[in-house]
């Protein structure tokens, strides 16, 4: 087989200079929403194990509804970036009407797991607990107030993933940076009754973060109204195009369905690794994934950056092209990934600095996953990678492909292992993250089929 040159496995500087153009405003976006989520930690664990344990296992209800939010509009973006490279205004408006409309029907399914089956959800996350009981207690109390930030999460969403479709980001990384400063200082306020403020503990955490949402939701709204982007024209909803939606929706269904089994499978495994012992189990391993959250942040920057930039090439029916960014994408992915994992490895350093007051066991457990986590950066940035190559060009099987068979064989082998070994949560995570080797394997024989090379706007 033929070796590549390195100036073939590698773009030149001006390909990376619109790379990071795109890639590090969304980065940025996410370290901020990132950062938010570690203060919240790091203040909601001044009130123990047991009141951060109950935020966390409500804040998986939260990440879910994101994950699903994020398909929906994953699926109507695959087609709006291509309408955008093929310079076709009404189509993009379709493509943004469908994420109006199949996220606002997710937001009311999310109101009634938050707001009518709050405790028997959040229960699942805690069977076999030691202390269940407590943790139920604090969770149902968070759970309830997060409820109200559906639609303004949905509609923020909604606008700023469109934003960035368009190799727009510098916007959407203002907003939210004045949400993460408006809620960090109502935590500080609301949590311990600083400045003046009620201390409302774990209730005032959802009201900071119920305020900044809106606010986030109105600056997107009134910026959007003022700078009239192409893809924004409501009257599209009088005349929704249900043969496109249609088209979406067959693309688009394995992209949410292979992230439902994504999540469940996450949720599932979440809920066996808080029952291997007590509070500190769920304290120590929520810690560790809101430092982690840290290092994730790279995923948003290369994933957008290489959907824009591809989805553009292919939607100007620009092929080859798409095909040679293909390869320099998947190479940076590389370096980018070993580079994360350097960083990821002097994340542990923050561990009694932001979670100095958790319980000795809860901040052995954050560390030893902080390292577990670093050691699969690159695996992961490489994998996200490819899976958006073939999202751009519309081959989205390959997800159902990638997440399906490999969940298929990990929830078993999770169960197996809780039933038959004394492993403790860290060890299950290994065993279980191990087969995204896997992931791999499968995504590179299905790029190398190329059925992702294709122009959607000219179906």
């Amino acid at each position: 087989m033929k070796m590549l040159t390195a100036r073939q496995l590698f773009g030149g500087m001006q390909f990376y200079k619109r790379v990071l153009a795109i890639g590090i405003p969304v980065m940025l976006q996410s370290f901020i929403q990132s950062l938010v989520s570690l203060i919240d930690g790091f203040m909601v664990s001044g009130l123990g194990d047991i009141k951060m344990s109950g935020v966390n296992i409500s804040g998986q209800i939260l990440f879910i509804f994101m994950i699903l939010q994020g398909a929906v509009c994953t699926s109507g973006g695959i087609f709006l970036t291509q309408f955008s490279g093929a310079k076709d205004k009404e189509g993009m408006r379709q493509a943004f009407a469908f994420k109006i409309v199949v996220s606002f029907s997710l937001a009311i399914v999310y109101y009634l797991v938050t707001m009518v089956f709050t405790r028997k959800i959040l229960s699942l996350m805690v069977i076999g607990n030691s202390q269940a009981e407590l943790i139920l207690d604090q969770g149902q109390e968070y759970m309830f107030l997060m409820g109200f930030i559906g639609i303004q999460t949905s509609i923020s969403y909604i606008i700023a993933s469109s934003y960035r479709e368009i190799g727009k980001v510098n916007a959407p990384l203002i907003f939210s940076i004045t949400a993460a400063l408006i809620n960090t200082i109502l935590n500080w306020g609301l949590i311990y009754g600083n400045l003046g403020m009620p201390r409302l503990e774990v209730k005032g955490a959802a009201y900071a973060t119920i305020i900044a949402k809106t606010i986030e939701m109105i600056l997107f709204i009134v910026y959007t109204i003022k700078d009239k982007p192409d893809f924004v024209d409501l009257s599209v909803l009088k005349r929704i195009d249900f043969k496109f939606f249609g088209q979406i929706l067959r693309k688009g269904s394995m992209i949410i369905l292979a992230q439902m089994m994504w999540v469940v499978s996450e949720t599932i495994s979440a809920a066996i690794y808080n029952g291997r012992g007590g509070a500190d189990v769920v304290s120590g391993m929520a810690a560790s994934f809101t430092i982690a959250n840290l290092l994730f942040v790279s995923f948003a920057g290369i994933t957008t950056s290489t959907g824009v930039i591809i989805g553009k090439s292919l939607g100007s029916n620009q092929l080859n092209r798409a095909r040679q960014e293909k390869v320099w994408m998947l190479s940076a992915a590389i370096v980018f990934g070993c580079f994360m994992c350097l960083i990821g490895f002097g994340t542990a350093a923050l561990v009694p600095i932001v979670f100095g007051r958790l319980s000795q066991d809860a901040q052995n457990i954050c560390k030893r996953m902080l390292m577990l986590i670093s050691m699969f950066m690159p695996l992961w940035i490489y994998l996200n990678t490819q899976l958006t190559i073939s999202r751009a060009g519309g081959d989205t099987k390959v997800c159902m492909w990638v997440d399906g068979c490999i969940t298929l064989v990990t929830i078993p082998m999770l169960f197996l292992i809780a039933a038959f070994t004394n492993f403790g949560p860290v060890n299950m995570y290994l065993s279980v993250k191990l087969f995204d080797i896997g992931k791999i394997i499968i995504a590179h024989s299905q790029l190398k089929k190329e059925r992702w090379l294709i122009n959607l706007s000219e179906i």
